[in-house]
């Protein structure tokens, strides 16, 4: 078993990781997806300066005052590393770069068949130095949220060369490809597995692993290519860290939901607003804690709606093990007043 750093004198139950060792907390944890981001202003002043996203995600100084902006605001019961999902393959040598106002562009594609370590770590090291930065300022009641994208999101990724949301040319090659895929998909159980055991090592409480277009496969390739590489890596980790929490969030999965509960070994599964939450905590809540999944256009709304809808949601969890986040990331025109209600909601509710 690997040594953590920077670990050693934090309590080790924190709100957040008790629900995901399964406990039915009275009060419940809560976290946003795209917590740091565009919706603050302190953020976009930020912004402004480093120049570009790519410069803000590997510069530590940058990235670690972004990962405890939320956090200062409004008291989230965890911090998740500002970072992004797509510095694997840039890491392995995919070119890559962000386009104000259209997102990110991948260069070329290559299969690589094997991985320069050395050159991927390096690359790699101002994100564990962020995470270590963050860990020395971070309150000892609050937790450091790790992460990574799932091999299927991340391929998509690499074949199409950016987002659109179908991405049927990389679904094309995968299904006319197979095996191929196959070897793309095991490079990067290997390669993603090494960069969260490392952002454990430096110092993180949980690790969540985003598969954003896990609703694009159909069964067996959900199975092939979502839920099996992600089972791989959860192995990975608790090879060197044993029971170690994880998060898999397969974002709209659907009915594959329970599937991916039951098989993929992670400690917690994330929701979108898609799937209703009491059919969660009634089917799969007892073997796993969940997290979600208010739709964020509530939270966008704020007033009235944003605290029915959440109050809802929180009756709706039972008496499963929770965390409260959204469906998906904050809207980055989500006035940060709205954040700031939600907070107060959470803060003063108890089951």
């Amino acid at each position: 078993m690997q040594e953590r750093l920077g670990t050693a004198n934090l309590p080790q139950k924190k709100l957040l990781l008790q629900a995901m060792s399964g406990e039915c907390t009275s009060q419940i944890p809560f976290w946003l997806m795209r917590q740091a981001g565009r919706y603050l202003p302190e953020y976009r002043e930020l912004r402004t300066t480093a120049g570009s996203f790519l410069n803000m995600c590997f510069n530590p100084e940058f990235a670690a005052e972004v990962t405890l902006q939320p956090l200062r605001r409004f008291g989230m019961d965890a911090a998740i590393l500002f970072s992004d999902i797509l510095v694997v393959p840039y890491a392995l040598g995919q070119s890559l770069n962000f386009v104000e106002g259209e997102g990110p562009r991948l260069g070329p594609f290559e299969n690589f068949a094997e991985i320069d370590f050395a050159a991927f770590d390096k690359k790699l090291q101002p994100v564990y130095e962020t995470i270590r930065r963050v860990r020395k300022s971070l309150a000892a009641d609050k937790a450091l949220i790790g992460f990574a994208g799932a091999p299927w999101t991340i391929a998509c990724y690499m074949v199409q060369g950016q987002g659109d949301g179908a991405f049927n040319d990389a679904k094309k090659f995968a299904f006319s490809n197979p095996q191929e895929f196959d070897r793309l998909i095991g490079t990067l159980v290997t390669a993603t597995s090494r960069y969260l055991i490392e952002q454990i090592r430096s110092g993180v409480d949980a690790v969540q692993i985003f598969d954003s277009w896990a609703g694009l496969l159909p069964e067996p390739y959900f199975e092939r290519w979502v839920i099996k590489p992600t089972r791989r890596i959860v192995d990975n980790i608790h090879k060197a860290y044993p029971a170690f929490p994880v998060i898999g969030f397969p974002r709209q999965a659907g009915a594959l939901y329970q599937k991916y509960a039951e098989n993929a070994g992670v400690s917690c599964v994330g929701i979108d607003q898609y799937f209703p939450l009491e059919q969660a905590a009634r089917t799969f809540g007892d073997k796993v804690a969940i997290q979600g999944n208010l739709e964020p256009v509530f939270l966008l709304t704020g007033g009235k709606t944003l605290e029915s809808e959440v109050r809802s949601l929180l009756e709706k969890a039972g008496k499963a093990p929770f965390i409260f986040n959204l469906g998906h990331g904050v809207i980055k025109e989500t006035p940060p007043e709205h954040v700031a209600q939600l907070a107060e909601i959470l803060r003063t509710y108890r089951r």
